[in-house]
């Protein structure tokens, strides 16, 4: 970094080095949200882990790296980006190398949840950076870039992790972040500035207890509920009288508190305020079509799991053509809404199409191109957002901004990834129950119980509607009966049922996508009213570097 007169200039060089870094350590924050996905099979077998733990694999890395945002946000701006980013990342590859070694269950959740922390400190300085380096009209088009890195990570960590597990072992699903985090955090330590705009504050410890008093428990509850605890159980309503009470006196603390870890200030400005909830809006059908879409290819269409997982591929390239020409489209008309409102008329537009269309006989070929359409419209959401959020407050409170930015969406990501998987499961189960079940005859239902107990307990699921096993029913038939004439026909009835089943399937996924054609609309709304954020003045040029 160079000095002039006005003050330090960002080198060409320096944006270069540290915009791999970051790129880097975001790939890596990213993917371990999905990466464990297709381990977990193996590590269950490994660790014996007991049924009940298994999903605090995911868990405890979300709850973590979501809580610390905000708190990560404001070291950043209080210390500076670069010594932020390198705790991170020093703390995510330590863990990491932790879970790669662990050979308990109990070791594997806590340092998942050491992850997390790390990932936090990642996903908080990322996006900051950005406003750090380039003036506010590059901002979109590198933005674009962040984005598309994010929607890659997290739809290729299944692939990634499956190809690991089969081929090497699932502690390489965790080892694999040390060589990537190595040379992310070389280019940070070696080619990005300090970036540090406020001195002079302090920490508010009180502040960040209350923080994580009401967020822990909210997102431990959208996890938990309804497979682990029903929603009115006591531990589950105890977990949300938590989060209201901490949230009302948190909310108290921050408006007196001049160095405040969540700046409440910034919703006073009206764009800042709406963009954050249209963020939230939309992040709740962010994930929707990235966890449904694979399940329904396997248990509707009947492909693989391998294969399930390549149809998130179109959606990836869709993702990431959306993420880069927006922020290009952005960069050349200086403003965003004629931008982000037609992207999300094409969003709400695709929505509705797999709502009316995803039925039982769908094509491969047809959900492909409905999934590239939907990438292409939902790429220019998680970037411009983001931006536009950095772009209304001063670039003191920019780390801030952007951990508040990211923290809305992943809060609406997982309250609507609860909301979505409760309406599923309850239209999945009233179906099964009312329109599967009574097809199925009564003795093969009784000589089959000891064994569906067993099959659910070993696919790690409690519900019957969503793990029946149908070839578990046919070799039932075949038991018990040996007459050829009855044996095909009681086979043909169980190929009906399992077009009644496939049929359920789909209208249950239907409803998924109507939800977020809802919740698209409101959150274009929302979009409609925010006022144009301005992409500001110009910054200084750095000076060309000379060479030899």
């Amino acid at each position: 970094m160079t000095t002039t007169e006005q003050g330090p200039v960002i080198t060409a060089s320096e944006r270069k080095g540290a915009l791999i870094g970051v790129l880097l350590a975001l790939f890596l924050a990213a993917l371990d949200q999905t990466i464990v996905s297709t381990a977990t099979p193996m590590i269950i077998k490994d660790l014996a882990f007991p049924t009940n733990w298994i999903t605090w694999l995911t868990i405890s890395y979300l709850v973590t790296g979501t809580a610390l945002l905000p708190i990560w946000g404001k070291l950043s701006d209080l210390y500076g980006r670069r010594p932020m980013l390198l705790w991170g990342l020093g703390i995510f590859v330590l863990a990491s190398i932790f879970c790669g070694l662990s050979q308990t269950p109990m070791q594997l959740v806590i340092f998942r949840a050491l992850q997390g922390v790390g990932s936090a400190a990642i996903f908080a300085n990322a996006f900051a950076v950005v406003g750090d380096l380039f003036e506010p009209r590059e901002r979109p088009k590198y933005q674009g870039l962040f984005g598309a890195m994010f929607g890659i990570s997290s739809v290729i960590g299944p692939w990634i992790g499956g190809l690991l597990t089969d081929f090497v072992s699932w502690h390489w699903v965790f080892l694999v972040n040390i060589p990537v985090g190595g040379v992310a955090m070389w280019f940070i330590y070696k080619r990005m500035p300090l970036l540090r705009h406020t001195t002079g504050q302090h920490i508010d410890f009180y502040g960040a207890a209350l923080l994580l008093l009401s967020v822990i428990p909210l997102l431990m509850a959208l996890s938990l509920a309804p497979v682990s605890y029903a929603w009115n159980s006591v531990e589950i309503l105890l977990m949300f009288g938590v989060t209201i009470l901490s949230s009302f006196v948190f909310i108290r603390h921050e408006l007196k508190d001049g160095g405040a870890i969540l700046d409440l200030d910034l919703f006073k400005d009206r764009a800042f305020s709406l963009t954050a909830m249209a963020s939230f809006t939309l992040g709740a059908v962010f994930l929707g079509s990235i966890v449904f879409i694979p399940l329904y290819m396997v248990n509707v269409l009947g492909v693989s799991a391998t294969s399930s997982g390549a149809t998130l591929t179109p959606l990836t390239l869709g993702l990431v053509f959306g993420n880069v020409v927006s922020g290009q489209l952005v960069s050349r008309f200086g403003s965003y809404k004629p931008v982000i409102i037609p992207s999300l008329v094409v969003l709400m537009l695709s929505y509705l199409w797999l709502a009316l269309t995803l039925d039982a006989d769908q094509t491969q070929l047809s959900v492909i191109i409905k999934l590239v359409v939907l990438g292409m419209a939902l790429g220019p959401t998680i970037p411009l957002y983001t931006q536009m959020m950095i772009n209304t407050v001063p670039r003191t409170k920019m780390g801030v901004a952007s951990a508040t930015a990211t923290f809305v969406r992943q809060m609406g990501s997982s309250m609507g990834l609860a909301f979505i998987g409760t309406v599923f499961s309850a239209h999945l189960a009233l179906g099964f129950a009312t329109q599967i079940e009574p097809q199925i005859p009564a003795q093969f239902r009784v000589a089959m119980a000891s064994d569906m107990s067993a099959a659910d307990a070993q696919s790690h699921t409690k519900s019957q509607a969503a793990s029946f096993d149908f070839d578990l029913l046919k070799l039932s038939i075949q038991e018990q009966v040996t007459e050829p004439a009855a044996q095909a026909q009681a086979m043909a009835q169980v190929d009906k049922i399992q077009r009644s089943f496939r049929v359920l399937w789909a209208d249950a996924t239907r409803q998924i996508f109507w939800f977020g054609f809802f919740i698209i609309m409101i959150g274009l709304v929302i979009t409609v009213f925010i006022p144009e954020v301005p992409m500001g003045p110009a910054q200084k040029k750095a000076p060309k570097e000379k060479t030899a």
